[in-house]
């Protein structure tokens, strides 16, 4: 898996996927998905197309609930 940094660098971008479960589904360019809680949207523009650093901080919980998982995995 690709490091935060090396998916938000060189201006690269994220795109919308799907909406489900209250969530805003987008994608980096590099294949990653990760939602964004309309709770967390309030009355901020969410386009088709953003910057990926503008999302740095739900990439980053996705791959921390991700590695949590594994975790989980890992000790049962």
């Amino acid at each position: 898996m690709l490091t935060l940094k090396e998916m938000v660098s060189n201006d690269k971008k994220v795109r919308f996927v799907f909406y489900r479960d209250s969530a805003l589904h987008y994608e980096t360019e590099d294949g990653f998905n990760f939602p964004v809680p309309i709770d967390d949207a309030s009355s901020a523009t969410f386009g088709a197309e953003e910057k990926a650093m503008l999302m740095m901080r739900y990439i980053r919980k996705q791959i921390k609930a991700l590695h949590m998982a594994k975790q989980t995995q890992n000790i049962m």
